[in-house]
């Protein structure tokens, strides 16, 4: 899903407190330098900072809840050009769940790796929500430090769900060799990992699993 653009909330703008604004950036700075895992504040320091400095409990939870999501901010690659498509067909099956990677989207900026999920759905069970629909977790790709990898969202039916991750900059068009890792969820953020890890290696004929 494309981020839209974002647009100021009031074009009101208190110049005299500029100064303190810039120092709130400095000390953002300051804090990211200091800890790359800060994690979240004890509730009793945001009730103690509220009566403090005279700040909602509510606006400072999700203040520094906010704070954990920066990473969700980063500038995006959208792919631009498409060139080819690169057949894969590897799975590997984890539990009730048979994972494939069926092809990659080759583009100028950017690759765009195609992952399904399915498994069995009985018949008595097709006028229910779906399980995965019930028991749905979010996938993340990592393959390793070069490359910038997002997922773009999923859809799917009963017994079938499917994932576009966009990998920034472009894979090569011989991806042998290749390890993809897809780690659960249990939010969209990378957060709260169940521990779950899908491990596909494109070399080799089988795939593996590990959690």
């Amino acid at each position: 899903m494309k981020r839209l653009p974002f647009e100021p909330p009031t074009k009101h703008y208190d110049t005299s407190i500029q100064h303190i604004d810039e120092q709130l950036c400095n000390l953002l700075n300051k804090r990211k330098e200091q800890s790359n895992d800060p994690g979240f504040p004890p509730l009793e320091k945001i009730v103690e900072w509220s009566m403090k400095y005279n700040l909602y409990e509510d606006f400072l939870s999700s203040f520094f809840g906010s704070l954990l999501l920066e990473e969700e901010f980063r500038p995006r690659i959208e792919p631009e050009g498409f060139l080819k498509h690169v057949p894969v067909l590897k799975s590997v099956e984890v539990g009730e769940n048979l994972y494939t990677i069926t092809f990659i989207r080759q583009f100028e900026n950017a690759s765009v790796v195609h992952l399904t999920m399915d498994w069995y759905e009985p018949d008595d069970s097709r006028h229910l929500r779906p399980r995965r629909v019930r028991d749905h977790a979010f996938l993340q790709l990592e393959i390793d430090e070069k490359y910038d990898c997002r997922t773009t969202g999923g859809g799917g039916s009963t017994g079938h769900m499917t994932y576009d991750f966009v990998v920034s900059p472009p894979l090569p068009d011989d991806v042998s060799g290749l390890i993809l890792t897809f780690k659960e969820y249990s939010t969209p953020f990378k957060n709260k990992p169940t521990g779950m890890e899908i491990v596909i290696s494109i070399s080799e004929d089988n795939s593996r699993e590990r959690s």
